[in-house]
Parts: C-alpha cells; sequence; structure tokens
C-alpha cells in the first residue's frame, strides 16, 4: 500500500485513535503499525474479527485483558542472562494469570466467537510458571520466607540474632549511666550497622567505633564494641540472605528463559485480542458499521470495482456536524467527476471515500450505514491538497506532476486513484487538456479514479465518455453557504455570478460578465437551474404528501376511536336487554316447574307442558349468548392498527405488539422476533379471534402436506402421518458451516412446510457472505419456495433472509 496516500489521507490519525483504545503498550504497538491488506480473504477475515469482538462485547461489556503488561523486554533480558527484579517477575506472572482468564472465556463461550477463539488457543501459560512465582514472591514482590528451606534457615538465624543484637543496645541506651553521654536514647543504622548517638564532647567515653557525624558535628555515631560481634553476625545473614535471594531469582530467571518462545506467542496473542477489542470499542465510539468487501481480481472478483458508501462519514469529523454522503457509484462507472465552489466539500468527498477504503482493508468497521460496499484494492492512491516544495523547488503544479507521475509508474485495474483539482496551478486550458488525457490514460487502465475539479471541459467529458460519471456538491443561493449534499449525475457550477449579484455588486457589471460568457454555458446553466428546481418542487410534493397521509390517517384514528365508543355503547344495550331477558326466562322456568308439580299431583296429562318447558329451554339457551358475539361476526367497522396495539395474528395463531406499520403491513414483535403481517390478518387483543382458516400446530390428517422425505414413511405406514409440532419463526445459522447449515434448515423446512407456516426467517449473519450465498443458492431450488429477500432494516438487514413458501 502507498505509504505517501496513506499520510495524505490522514491513516495515522486513524490509528492514533485506535491506540487510544488499547490496553497495553503490546496491542498499541500493533495498532500504529496496522497497515491496510490488499488481500481480500484477509481483509474479510479482520472484518469478522471485528464484528466478533463487538458482539463479545456487548454480551460480555466488562471484558478486558486486564493486568497484562508488555513483557518482551523482560523476556528477552531473561533469555540474556540478565537477572530479573521481582517486579519484572510480578509483570510477567499478571500476564500471565490475564492469559489463563482470557483462555477459560473462550473455551465457555468460544462457539460464538470462533475466530477470536482460535486466537485465545495460544494463550495457554507455560505449565507451573504462574504457580512458581507464586511460592517465590507475594503481590508486593518480597520473596517469601519459603522460597527455599535455606532462605528459611537464614532469616530464623537473622531474627534470632536480630533480637540478641536489639536487646543489647537496648539495655545500653537506656543504663542511667550511659544516657547521659548520648544525645538521645535511641538506635539507629548507619552503613548497614547499629549504632548510638554520642555526643562529640563525650568523645571515647564508650569504647566503640565511629561511623558517622552529624551536620553539626555536635552527635557522633558509634557501634559500641560490645556489639561488634553481635553487629557482624547481623550483617553476615543479611548478605547470605541477599545472595540466597539473588540464587532463587536465578532460577526463577533461568525458568522463564526456558519458556521464551511460548512466552512471545503468547504475548503476541494477547496483543491480537486486545487489538481487536480497541477496533470494537472504536467502531461502537463511530457508530460504524461492517462493510461488505468483493475482492478486485481472482474469479470471483467482478467484472469491475465495486465502491458503494451510504451515509458516509468522514472519521476524523465529529458525528454531529458532519453532513453524510451517499457515493454509489452504478457497475459500469469508473471515474467520477467532482465539481462544485470552493468549500463545498470536494477535497472532504474524496478523503471519506479514500480513508474509509483504508480503513475497511485494515480491519476496521466504517463510519456508513450498514449495506455499504466496496471492492479491496491493491493499492490506493491520493493526490490531495498543496504539494508545493520551497526545498525542492517545486511550484503547485510541479508537486501535483511529480506526485501523480509516480501514481501511473504503479497504478492498475485494481488501484483506487482519488485526484483533488486535476490539472490546477497552471492556464487553465492547457490544464484541462492535461486532465482529461490524465483521466483517459486511468480509464484505458481501469483504475477505479475520483477527480474534483472545477474545469468545465471535464463536466462535458464526464457527459460524452462511457464509464465516466458526473457529481456535484449541492450550494445554497440564499444563505450563501454549501449544504455538503453530494448529488451524483449532476455537475456542479461555480455560482460565481450568482453569489457576486447576492453580495451587491453592480447589476451592470454582473449583466456585462454575463454577455461574456458562451451562449452554450448559459444555455447549461439554465438547464441546470431547471433541474435543480424540478427536484425540489418534487421533494417539497413528496413531503406535502406524506403529511397529508399523516393528517389523513390522524382523522381516520379519530373515526375509528369514535366508532369504537358508539359500538361499546350498542353492546351495553344489548347486553342490558339480554340480561333483562334472561331473567324473564328464568321466571318462566320457574312457573313451568311449579304449574308441572301440581299437574303431576293432579295426575293430569304433562304433554302440554313439555312442549313449554322445551320452548323456554331454548329461549334460555338462545339468550346465554352474550350480545357482542352474536353481532361480532358482522360487524367490519373497527379503528385502524397503531403502533403499540396489542394484536392477534390469525394465520399463524400467535399474538404479538404492532412495532411499525408500512401501507397495508404491520411489523409485530412476538418475543425477540419481529415479522411482517398483512392488517388483515390481525385482531386486536380484546377482539375475538375467528376460528383460524390455516390447520392446527399438530397436523395429523393424512390428506395433509407431505414432504418427500415424508411419502414413503407415510405409504408405509398405513398412509398416516406422525404429528409435527410447529417450529419457530426463526431459525440461527450463525456459526455453522455451509453444509451443516443446510442440512439444519432442510429438517426445519419439513416441519415449517407441513404445518402451513407463511415465512421463515433465516438469520445467518453478514460475515463474508459465504453463507448467506449457499442458504440462497439452496432457497433457490427448493420446492417449498415461492420467494425470499433480504430482511428489513429493523430486521437485521443482508443478515437475515426472509422466505415465504408455497400457498402460504
Amino acid at each position: 500500500m502507498d505509504v505517501k496516500s496513506c499520510l495524505t489521507l490522514e491513516l495515522p490519525k486513524i490509528l492514533k485513535l485506535l491506540q487510544d483504545r488499547c490496553a497495553f503498550s503490546a496491542s498499541r504497538d500493533l495498532a500504529g503499525n496496522l497497515l491496510p491488506t490488499p488481500d481480500a480473504a484477509e481483509a474479510r477475515q479482520r472484518q469478522r474479527e471485528t464484528s466478533e469482538a463487538r458482539l463479545l462485547l456487548s454480551l460480555h461489556p466488562s471484558t478486558t485483558i486486564g493486568g497484562a503488561r508488555n513483557i518482551r523486554a523482560e523476556i528477552k533480558a531473561a533469555s540474556h542472562g540478565i537477572l530479573l527484579e521481582p517486579e519484572q517477575c510480578l509483570d510477567i506472572k499478571n500476564t500471565l494469570i490475564a492469559a489463563r482468564s482470557q483462555l477459560r472465556f473462550f473455551e465457555k463461550e468460544g462457539s460464538q466467537f470462533p475466530i477470536l477463539a482460535g486466537t485465545a488457543n495460544t494463550l495457554q501459560p507455560p505449565p507451573g510458571l504462574i504457580d512458581r512465582i507464586s511460592r517465590t514472591m507475594d503481590d508486593r514482590g518480597q520473596i517469601l520466607d519459603d522460597a527455599s528451606p535455606k532462605l528459611q534457615s537464614i532469616r530464623s538465624e537473622s531474627k534470632i540474632a536480630h533480637a540478641r543484637l536489639m536487646s543489647k543496645l537496648d539495655r545500653l541506651v537506656n543504663d542511667p549511666a550511659r544516657a547521659k553521654l548520648l544525645q538521645e536514647n535511641i538506635i539507629t543504622q548507619r552503613d548497614g550497622r547499629y549504632v548510638v548517638p554520642l555526643k562529640a564532647d563525650h568523645k571515647g567515653r564508650i569504647k566503640g567505633i565511629i561511623h558517622d557525624r552529624s551536620a553539626s558535628g555536635a552527635t557522633l555515631f558509634i557501634e559500641p564494641t560490645a556489639v561488634v560481634e553481635l553487629n557482624n553476625q547481623v550483617r553476615e545473614l543479611e548478605l547470605a540472605e541477599r545472595d540466597e535471594i539473588r540464587r532463587i531469582l536465578s532460577e526463577l530467571t533461568e525458568e522463564i528463559a526456558g519458556h521464551a518462545d511460548n512466552l512471545y506467542q503468547l504475548l503476541d496473542s494477547l496483543a491480537d485480542l486486545d487489538l481487536a477489542f480497541a477496533k470494537a470499542r472504536f467502531a461502537d465510539d463511530l457508530e460504524a458499521s461492517e462493510p461488505i468487501l468483493h475482492p478486485n481480481s481472482g474469479p470471483d472478483a467482478p467484472a469491475q470495482p465495486i465502491f458503494r458508501l451510504l451515509g458516509a462519514r468522514h472519521p476524523l469529523l465529529h458525528a454531529g456536524s458532519v453532513v453524510p454522503i451517499d457515493l454509489k457509484l452504478d457497475q459500469d462507472v469508473l471515474a467520477l467527476i467532482i465539481t462544485g465552489p470552493n468549500t463545498g466539500g470536494k477535497t472532504v468527498t474524496l478523503k471519506t471515500a479514500g480513508v474509509l477504503a483504508l480503513m475497511a482493508q485494515c480491519g476496521l468497521h466504517i463510519p456508513a450505514i450498514s449495506g455499504s460496499e466496496m471492492s479491496v484494492f491493491s493499492s490506493i492512491f491520493a493526490d490531495i491538497g498543496d504539494e508545493q516544495s520551497i526545498e525542492q523547488s517545486l511550484s503547485t503544479f510541479s508537486g501535483h506532476i511529480a506526485n501523480i507521475t509516480r501514481i501511473l509508474k504503479h497504478a492498475d485495474e485494481h488501484s483506487l486513484v482519488l485526484l483533488d483539482e486535476l490539472g490546477a496551478g497552471t492556464d487553465p486550458q492547457e490544464g484541462a487538456a492535461l486532465a482529461q488525457s490524465l483521466l483517459t490514460t486511468f480509464l484505458d487502465r481501469k483504475c477505479l479514479t475520483l477527480i474534483a475539479t472545477h474545469y468545465p471541459e471535464l463536466k462535458g467529458f464526464a457527459h460524452t465518455t462511457s464509464g465516466v460519471q458526473n457529481a456535484s456538491l449541492e450550494f445554497d443561493l440564499e444563505s450563501l453557504q454549501p449544504t455538503y449534499r453530494l448529488l451524483l449525475g449532476l455537475p456542479g457550477r461555480s455560482n460565481a455570478l450568482a453569489i457576486a449579484e447576492r453580495l451587491g455588486l453592480d447589476p451592470v457589471v454582473i449583466k456585462h460578465a454575463r454577455s461574456l460568457l458562451k451562449p452554450d454555458e448559459l444555455q447549461t446553466d439554465g438547464l441546470l437551474d431547471e433541474i435543480l428546481r424540478q427536484r425540489d418542487e418534487a421533494e417539497r410534493s413528496n413531503l406535502a404528501a406524506r403529511d397529508a397521509h399523516r393528517d389523513a390517517e390522524a382523522i381516520q384514528q379519530e373515526l375509528a376511536a369514535q366508532l369504537e365508543s358508539i359500538e361499546a355503547e350498542r353492546t351495553a344495550i344489548l347486553e342490558a336487554a339480554r340480561q333483562q331477558a334472561l331473567e324473564q326466562a328464568h321466571a318462566l322456568q320457574e312457573e313451568i316447574s311449579g304449574l308441572r308439580k301440581e299437574l303431576s299431583r293432579a295426575r293430569q296429562p304433562l304433554e302440554a307442558v313439555k312442549e313449554l318447558e322445551k320452548d323456554a329451554e331454548k329461549l334460555e339457551e338462545q339468550l346465554s349468548t352474550p350480545a357482542h358475539r352474536k353481532t361480532s361476526s358482522s360487524r367490519k367497522p373497527r379503528r385502524p392498527f397503531k403502533v403499540g396495539d396489542r394484536v392477534h395474528i390469525q394465520s399463524i395463531d400467535t399474538s404479538g405488539t404492532i412495532s411499525g406499520l408500512n401501507g397495508d403491513q404491520a411489523e409485530v414483535q412476538i418475543g425477540q422476533l419481529r415479522i411482517q403481517a398483512r392488517l388483515d390478518e390481525l385482531n386486536t387483543a380484546d377482539e375475538p379471534t375467528p376460528a383460524p382458516a390455516r390447520k392446527k400446530p399438530v397436523v395429523k390428517s393424512a390428506s395433509a402436506k407431505q414432504t418427500p422425505s415424508q411419502t414413503s414413511t407415510s405409504q408405509h405406514s398405513g398412509g398416516k402421518r406422525p404429528a409435527v409440532d410447529v417450529p419457530p419463526l426463526e431459525i440461527d445459522l450463525r456459526g455453522f458451516t455451509a453444509d451443516d447449515a443446510i442440512d439444519k434448515l432442510e429438517k426445519h423446512f419439513d416441519n415449517a412446510y407441513l404445518v402451513d407456516m407463511p415465512f421463515l426467517y433465516i438469520i445467518h449473519g453478514k460475515g463474508s457472505g459465504r453463507l448467506r450465498e449457499s442458504i440462497r443458492i439452496w432457497l433457490k431450488s427448493n420446492p417449498y419456495v415461492q420467494s425470499f429477500n433480504q430482511g428489513g432494516e429493523s430486521e437485521g438487514g443482508d443478515g437475515v433472509t426472509v422466505v415465504k413458501f408455497k400457498g402460504s
């Protein structure tokens, strides 16, 4: 990748932001040296790794490699026989513990994160090294007494000797006869020997060795002769302890050196993991998304480079102030000519395209809407900014030409070329001719080329040349400010005369300037004005139509609410009348019962009473049905559905909540799943649910649908099919290989088709797209499938495929 162009496109600034999110210096070094890869497979692998890291941090936000240190210098020192200090050994221990924690985590959760788990597999600490360091020193780096039997013995003897020394010195300083000779009744140290502070005036009164004198000369620090031997014993034991500690650390250093290769690999893997976590945090901060990457060479490569950015933002500009751009080049476009006024955003557009391509090939998610896609380029070249150099005696024009000459030596059909103000800095006529010639050269080489220019000749060239497209940055003449909106297919205008007129320049001067323009230029400007005017009118009409539609929906909801109120009142009146009639029917039953008893006592015929009793029972049965149930089947009007309504989906006999409306379709949230349903399939939760026309969740009828795999089974079992439970409306195939995913999907399909499921959500993720393509190829040949489409934005986008079954 061209280093100069990476600097021009400010990739180092992006990497500095990435470094700020790394946890330790080893991963910061990796981030600072990160380079775009020209290999499509590696770029896709990097993108998938970042996506896995984002998923991991969303599920386990506290995940870090906390405690790890960059122990490369310590490993190198140990390998060269340099004694490691306890603090260095602790850094190694803490790094090994961090690696062990990551290894254990991925052993448990690794199935969700296969790429990261592959990196974590190399995090196995050298056997016993953590315990070896822990047995040698505590968490503050102090060597433990039981680090060796000899050290334990030395420290035990040292404590006894020290106690004897302190006891003798304590008796000396507290002896009344000698206490008056001392400056203070204290015991102190000089040069590792225990001494007492003797007044200089009493020198010689206490026999001993003078080790030091106070700054004033009034105090002598003397080691009494009586404790010299004890002091010698304590000092000898201290030196023995020091030597034993050095021996212990030497053995530990040698053991660490023996695991140098393992430790280097472990450190590299920890740095790789932390870099992936840093990429994930950077992507979250940018509100970035994974781009779809296409190879630029090989059998799977498209005929021409792909470059489609949706809602793209420059990563170094504040998200709240930048205007996102849509840079969607048609498949047959090899060059884009961007024109427009100065400060309109042409250079930022070029830099945004270039730096996002570099980020994508570094494995960084890009600040653009999901669905953005681009080819992986073997090289990216940029000539942007003022190239003049006083030291090299280069003018602006010469600097640009020198840079373009270098680019021409290396650019080919796998390159992305970004040129700002091509041909500028010299005579306009010659500059335009040179720019057109250079553009033709890049077209002949089939480089994907983006050019920002003011030359009108290039606008005409784009209009008449196949594979070249015009674009412009919008400018608001009312406010005299650029809007930074990129308009594909329309050339830009300088707007110099319009701006001058708005700023109050003499109209006579403006009129004379217009008369000097060529008639065809005036005609072109007029056509552009008309196109822009019609576009603005279309946008205003579209907004007005949306407002009218919103008002109509509000009125419809108000009328529906009134109708609901009237219907509720009508139902209440009917219910009251039904209750009254039911009470009367009960009374009639009681009268008939009494009459029957009297006739029975009088031994009279009961036939007439029996007929009356049947009529009363029939009437009571009819009255027992609530009024609203008798009329609900005929009641058609109901209030329109709105977001938040609890509804029942008749076709699949499932309830959920409306999360979105679009024409005659509703998006219904069922648990964690969102599905699309027609409005005429829905009932509000408080309405009775009509008997579904579809089959029950368990299918037992011999005439029901059968899959090919079950036809022979049903023939051998007398035509009877086993019961089939309703499968879920979604199937998650993320993490499966293509073959395993197809096997699982085939089984799910059989059950889904048997119960007349209308549609199915297949979750395969975005990743490299291989699993998605394998599934969709299989769907094309499946006899059950009527159609399938990419999921909506709220359903997972290109990471989900929605399948509609035949007969649903």
